[in-house]
């Protein structure tokens, strides 16, 4: 077939899989284009390619999301593909066909293949069709009363699913009196999320293997199956850690299930790199597959079948979309060794997983394992898109080779400044189920307890290592050499919710005493580097990575990072204020809340702003009452600790 030439490939993505994308193409002597919204100006991926162009707002649906700005990018620097990457416009077949009539090479599958596969429903009925096993369900009538009925006959517990998109407008339902209110939430969400309500109803495999295999096929007619990975460690239907081989998959079954997989791509004529995703049923005598769903594009986690078959998926993508055959036969495919990948998100695991942002101060990947990210020391993550900031991937001889290599990674990854699922993620790969190989779908959720505990003691030992390092470097040290003395002293040291006082005297050579209430420790501070830390504690030496930005310290100790805060400052401000009307920041922070104007009448102790940082907040009050004469910060500015934010004129007092 006709070979379709290209010279230059804009990727319409962001981030580490702009920058994976873009490592592939300049291999292959292409040139590359980034796009951009305003928020990602600055980032990596803008500057590492040959050109960029800016198409719009930071939300996605202002740049990210926009195929017109998209295609007139790729016309303004010449482009003549387009290489999708994943999330985002991926598997949107608009987006695949404005490619097509607009003269670019679209690096993926057809519009119709796209379109084909992209709705549940029609995707289980297509592969049914062809002999896909796929789970006993139902899609059709979306009648209330039809579907409580069908639900009926299916049993339960049974799963309710969106037919548009992946991981939203999904419920599962336990029995039958909880069905109607699932199925409105359901389809509340899905409209909000796809702009479709449409859902199918599934019958639910309990404790199963999220199992999935990669296709690639090319335009002759050949396609191959590059084996499976298990997805099946999971917190709300999204993948956290993935591996190749699964280890619940036998030589023969991944032969039966890739074949199958292979059968069902060729069945669409389907081009480029895909994924066919399974639910593995292994409770009972006999193991039994299901076919889910296929995603018609490239996956996060993709990095795992790279390091066991020693082929880059992204280069066949390139040679696939320019017309050419695939270079090698199914025979020739070969399995060698065990690969782990996990997702580093900004998130905090102990707030339900909640997505944060903010600037990281400090950020240093290991060497050890293959890290794919865009990010660096003082570089913002902003709040506009996926929580996902790296991924890190070991390869190992054995699997508990890359379990223990990747394990050991993350205890080196340093990631201070925006909370993450760093130490969660530890947790994880240590867990006694992980190590086993018999983790499923329900992992998370029935291990949660184990996978967040925490050590009272070893969080205390942080405080006091970080209650040191505050005052020893409260006048701007950053070396050994210029430590301040540290003789008796309290400190007020708040973190987690929390303030705690923490006396710190100093003993012989070199030694401190550390005490809160509970407890205390023997600290010794070795060494002091400008962003790490020797430091012994009780008699075992350790070296920590540590960021101080004025009265606010993160310490890595143990596993764990720790945002903390000297409020010590903020009762001698208080007591400033008292005297001259001047209120001083307590703390390095960012202005959330103004609850006073410009002259207005205040009393004592009335509320006029509140700071936060590192998810702290601390309101500050008048400290005698008058009039408000000055605020020298607005919303959101970000001040510096003891700058005068407010000053209030003392009352007159009035003589009888």
């Amino acid at each position: 077939m006709k070979a379709t030439p290209f010279e230059k490939v804009l990727i319409a993505n962001r981030g580490e899989i702009a920058l994976r994308v873009i490592r592939s193409v300049r291999k292959l002597g292409y040139k590359t284009v980034a796009v951009y919204s305003t928020a990602d100006a600055g980032a990596r991926h803008v500057g590492e390619a040959d050109q960029a162009v800016c198409i719009g707002e930071p939300l996605p649906a202002q740049s990210y999301l926009r195929i017109a700005a998209i295609i007139a990018a790729a016309k303004a620097t010449g482009a003549d593909a387009i290489h999708p990457g994943y999330g985002f416009l991926a598997e949107n077949e608009d987006f695949a066909r404005a490619c097509h009539e607009a003269g670019l090479v679209f690096i993926g599958p057809s519009p119709a293949a796209i379109l084909a596969m992209g709705n549940k429903a029609g995707a289980k009925t297509l592969m049914a069709e062809v002999g896909v096993p796929c789970v006993p369900g139902f899609q059709g009538d979306q009648d209330e009363e039809r579907l409580a009925s069908e639900a009926g006959r299916l049993g339960y517990p049974l799963m309710i699913k969106a037919v548009a998109g992946g991981g939203r407008g999904m419920r599962l339902v336990a029995q039958a009196e909880d069905f109607r209110g699932a199925l409105r939430s359901a389809k509340s969400e899905a409209q909000g999320a796809f702009g479709n309500a449409d859902v199918i109803l599934e019958r639910t495999i309990l404790n199963p293997r999220h199992i999935e295999i990669q296709v690639f096929a090319d335009r002759h007619g050949n396609a191959i199956h590059l084996g499976e990975r298990d997805c099946s460690v999971q917190r709300r239907h999204q993948k956290v850690i993935e591996e190749a081989p699964s280890p619940a998959v036998s030589p023969s079954l991944r032969a039966e299930m890739g074949a199958v997989a292979v059968k069902a791509a060729l069945a669409i004529g389907y081009e480029g790199a895909g994924t066919l995703e399974f639910l593995l049923d292994t409770e009972g005598p006999q193991v039994h597959y299901y076919f889910m769903e296929m995603n018609t594009r490239l996956q996060v986690e993709h990095p795992v079948t790279e390091a066991i078959t020693g082929l880059d998926l992204v280069e066949l993508q390139l040679r696939v979309a320019a017309g050419e055959p695939l270079p090698l036969k199914q025979h020739e495919v070969c399995f060698q060794g065990h690969a782990i990948e996990v997702r580093l998100c900004a998130e905090d695991p102990e707030s339900g997983f909640m997505p944060q942002s903010g600037r990281l101060g400090l950020w240093r990947m290991p060497d050890r394992v293959r890290v794919e990210h865009a990010l660096e020391s003082g570089r913002e993550v902003p709040p506009y898109y996926d929580s996902m900031i790296a991924k890190l991937i070991a390869f190992g001889r054995t699997r508990d080779d890359a379990r223990r290599q990747l394990s050991a990674a993350l205890d080196e990854t340093v990631a201070l400044g925006v909370a993450n699922n760093r130490s969660f993620l530890a947790s994880c790969l240590r867990h006694p189920v992980f190590v086993a190989g018999a983790a499923t779908t329900g992992f998370i959720a029935a291990h949660a307890p184990e996978l967040l505990a925490r050590t009272p003691e070893d969080d205390d030992r942080a405080l006091a290592v970080a209650g040191l390092l505050l005052r020893v470097t409260q006048n701007g040290a950053s070396a050994a050499s210029s430590l301040a003395p540290v003789l008796s002293v309290t400190l007020r040291i708040g973190s987690a919710g929390r303030t705690r006082e923490l006396l710190l005297q100093h003993e012989a050579a070199g030694r401190f005493r550390a005490r809160f209430a509970e407890r205390s420790f023997v600290l010794a501070l070795l060494d002091l580097g400008p962003d790490q830390a020797r430091v012994e504690c009780d008699g075992v030496a350790e070296s920590l990575p540590w960021l101080r930005e004025g009265a606010s310290l993160h310490l890595q100790f143990r596993g764990r990072s720790y945002p903390v805060e000297d409020r010590t400052l903020a009762a001698v401000v208080a007591a400033g204020a008292a005297r001259d009307g001047k209120i001083r920041a307590s703390m390095n922070g960012r202005v959330i809340a103004a609850h006073a104007a410009v002259g207005d009448i205040l009393v004592a102790g009335q509320s006029v702003f509140t700071l936060e940082a590192m998810k702290m907040e601390h309101t500050h009050t008048a400290p005698l009452a008058g009039t408000l004469r000055l605020l020298s910060a607005s919303l959101n500015d970000q001040v510096g600790a003891a700058r005068v934010i407010a000053e209030i004129e003392p009352a007159t007092e009035t003589v009888p």
